[in-house]
Parts: C-alpha cells; structure tokens; sequence
C-alpha cells in the first residue's frame, strides 16, 4: 500500500482526485473555445480564492538611487489594511521607454523577514540572511537588477507576510510568540533567523485566521500582487501590452495564480512551482504554503491548470529535477496536462518546460535562459 500524508485515509483522497480531467479543465470535450472557458473557470476560481478588495494604490516616492547602470526608486503604498508596502523599481538609467516590464516576485523560501530585498538591490548592504539565500538558490544574484540591465522596467514589492508587509510580533497574543522571539529595528541576524523560524509556523494561524474570516491566503497574495501591478503598469516608461510576471518558488506560486486569474500578464515564467495535487497526498506536503490551496480548487483544475488559464499567451515553467519539494514524476504530468492545454489553445509553440539538474533553484543558468526566453516574446 502506497504511504499517504493522511495515513490509512489515503483512499478517501484517491477516490476524490481520481476524476481527469477535473470538472471545469479545458481538456474536457466541452471545452472548444478558450476565451468561454477562460471566462468561466476563471469566475469559479475567484470565488474560491475570495479576494478582498484593495483598490489602486498610489505609491510615494521614498529614494532615488543610481547604480550600475539602473535607476533604483524605492516606493511606498497603503493598502486599506495592515502597513505600508514597499517595494523597489528598476529601470534602465535614462530609459524613456516604452519600455516592456516584468513584475518580480519575491520567494516564500521560509524566510519572510525580508520580501523584495531577496531578489534585487538598492545599493544598502545585503544582510547575510539574504546573501545566504542567493548563493544558494540565485547563483549569488539579484536576478531583478540583471533583468533591469536587460532593457525592461522591473517592479519588486513586499507581499502580505513577508517584509515590510510581515505580521509584527509585538502585534500578536505574547502566548504564540515562538520563544520569546522579538521583532527588533535594529536588524541582528540572530533575531531576524528566530523571526523567521517563528514565522514559518505562524503561517499556519494566519492561514485558520483568514478562512474564518472568509477569505483565503492565495486570495489575499492574489489581491496585494494586483495592486503592485497596478503601480507598475501605471509608470510613464512602461508599455502596458508588454507586461510579465515571474518568479521562483513562492514567487512561481504566485505567478501561476496572478498570471492564471488577471489579462494584463502577456507572458509568465513560473520557476520551481509546478507539479499535481498527487504529491502533497502522496509525498510532501510538509514542504508546501498555504499560499497554495483554496478550498475546492482542486475538484475543479489541477494545479497546471491554473497557470493554464493564462493560454494562450506564452508561459516558461522552469522545473528542477532533483527538486526537494516535488516529485519528477509529477512535474513530469504536469508538464504533459499544459502541453494539451495549450495545443488544444491552438498555441503549442507558447507553450515551453525546461528541466535542469540539480536541487530547488533559480541559477544563473536558469535566469539566462529565462530571460532569453522573456526577450523573444516582449521584445520583438
């Protein structure tokens, strides 16, 4: 008998995900015209993730920097709830543009002290935390600052939970406060690790919290990834019909959702995030956010799906083959379910899976080829 993340109850599970294609997939024969269908599942899934309200933000400029070549402005916008976010913009120095633009977004990575400070630069020091995450799973780089250099418009914002978006300590009954942990201005390294080791249990709480309330954790991502592109696409050197959304991990995540659910993501690069709903089941859901699950999501589109509500507008999933979060086999189907969704889209050649050796990550290998991928659809 095949071992189940619930145990002897794994038949309840199998028995549930056994129908394939799911209810509203567009692999089913009624399925003909992707624009109905798009329409259709695209409703369904907004009323699962139930997405609070958040308006357009208008940003205030906080600091112009120059560096290398690129013009860094740090921006900061009030949502109607919880503080600030900040985020940070980067452009060619001297761009006029139209320039096209890509929304970076940030990884999950169990390290929410910090949110677009993971993956681009200002010019502050980089706090060793974040250097560690780089070397390990960037190739050493702030791939949005190398983006940038490339000739587009990159905007990176703070998400809910991570950040400057991220649940205050001092904030929360002192009973869940994991060992006394405090939440400090001051930056110390060793605080900043036990915030995070802290954080990544809260989420479970945050989780409960928002569905009693009725909303969701992806609905709430989906919701503040919205606004940023609102910010984004509103600045004078973009070009709003060249807009894209990427990133690894929890930053694939959200790509699969926002690129899946808004029209103005012309093309999206979802790296380290793809597989089934079979392998948190079956194999390893210990690993995975509740960034990801909505309730019933799962009995109307796989996983793949989501991200498939994006066709036929091009998508690059970036899979690792030794990923510690999924099973090959399953980013392996995967794979297989967006190539019918997409040769059933009549756009088989937007469609595109690279597999590379190795462990969850988003190297300089990865990144180059990404971003060559990116310049054939946004640039020519």
């Amino acid at each position: 008998m095949q071992l189940t993340m619930l145990g002897a109850y794994g038949d309840l599970a199998e028995v549930l995900l056994s129908a394939d294609p799911k209810a509203l997939s567009f692999r089913r024969p009624e399925s003909r015209e992707v624009e109905a269908w798009r329409s259709q599942a695209r409703a369904q899934v907004a009323e699962l993730l139930a997405a609070p309200d958040a308006g357009t933000p208008t940003p205030n400029v906080v600091e112009r920097t120059l560096l290398d070549r690129l013009e860094a402005t740090r921006l900061r916008w009030q949502l109607p709830y919880g503080p600030p976010t900040e985020a940070l913009l980067l452009k060619p120095q001297g761009a006029a543009g139209p320039l096209p633009c890509v929304l970076a977004l940030h990884d999950h990575g169990g390290l929410k002290y910090f949110g677009w400070r993971k993956i681009a630069d200002d010019g502050a020091p980089v706090h060793p935390v974040v250097r560690d995450l780089r070397e390990e799973a960037y190739g050493g780089r702030a791939w949005a600052n190398e983006l940038a250099r490339r000739g587009y418009v990159v905007l990176c914002h703070d998400v809910f939970l991570w950040g400057t978006r991220r649940i205050r300590l001092a904030d929360v009954p002192e009973r869940v406060r994991w060992n006394g942990a405090t939440d400090p201005r001051a930056d110390a390294e060793q605080e900043v690790r036990a915030y995070n080791d802290w954080a990544s249990t809260y989420e479970n709480l945050v989780a409960k919290s928002l569905l009693s309330a009725g909303t969701t954790l992806p609905g709430v991502i989906l919701t503040e990834d919205q606004a940023a592109l609102d910010v984004l696409c509103a600045q004078p050197e973009v070009d709003p019909e060249r807009v894209a959304c990427a990133g690894l991990s929890g930053g694939g995540l959200r790509t699969v959702y926002l690129a899946g659910m808004d029209p103005r993501p012309r093309a999206a690069m979802c790296v380290g995030l793809m597989s089934t709903w079979r392998d948190p089941i079956f194999h390893q859901c210990d690993h995975w956010t509740w960034m990801m699950f909505a309730p019933r999501l799962p009995h109307y589109l796989e996983w793949a799906e989501v991200l498939g509500m994006h066709a036929p507008a091009p998508v690059l999933v970036q899979n690792n083959s030794e990923d510690q979060l999924f099973t090959l086999g399953e980013m392996q189907r995967a794979d297989q379910l967006l190539q019918e969704v997409y040769a059933k889209a009549g756009a088989p050649d937007r469609y595109c899976c690279q597999f590379y050796p190795g462990e969850h990550k988003f190297d300089i290998q990865m990144q180059e080829a990404a971003f060559d991928w990116l310049d054939r659809w946004l640039k020519t």
